[in-house]
């Protein structure tokens, strides 16, 4: 019995949300979005403090100084790593990237795109160019999105200005 309780509210919550998803993409329009997606209401920064699992990219975007660039105007599209993310690197690695600026503000420019993409948008063996002026990989299997060797394990987290793809590994 209370198994069955557990899974109806679950299938209600389901719904509720389906429900309100659809609801707000068919109430706001957003130039370069694909059908069904609606802009979040808060910028990159804002819905990444909020997230609550990118304290480390936004704590290194601090640092850079790189905050308000992705809080400010533009179409921008973020490969975001997880705290786990950065977890797989070395502490002592992780330390002294932080320590020096131009190697973290160029690997932070690495993981943003000047334009926004959508998962729908993405194609096998795509190249997109970063803000540091690199190309990133897309590769498309069996459902799966990668940037480089990175796993892209959420995608389209719309922003006010942009769109977030969480991916698994720092690039």
């Amino acid at each position: 019995m209370m198994k069955k309780t557990v899974l109806y509210g679950l299938l209600i919550s389901s719904m509720i949300l389906v429900g309100v998803c659809v609801g707000a993409s068919n109430s706001i329009a957003t130039r370069g979005m694909s059908p069904g997606a609606s802009p979040g209401g808060e910028n990159i920064v804002d819905t990444a403090i909020a997230a609550g699992n990118f304290q480390t990219l936004v704590a290194a975007l601090q640092t850079a100084g790189l905050v308000d660039t992705l809080k400010g105007e533009g179409s921008f599209t973020v490969f975001a790593p997880t705290d786990e993310a950065f977890a797989k690197i070395q502490e002592a690695q992780l330390s002294a990237l932080m320590a020096n600026n131009t190697q973290l503000t160029a690997l932070l420019n690495y993981h943003v795109v000047p334009d926004r993409y959508m998962s729908a948008d993405l194609m096998d063996g795509m190249l997109v160019e970063t803000v540091s002026g690199e190309n990133l990989t897309i590769s498309l299997a069996n459902g799966d999105v990668m940037v480089n060797d990175a796993n892209v394990v959420q995608t389209d987290i719309v922003c006010t200005n942009g769109v977030i793809h969480v991916i698994d590994t720092v690039l």
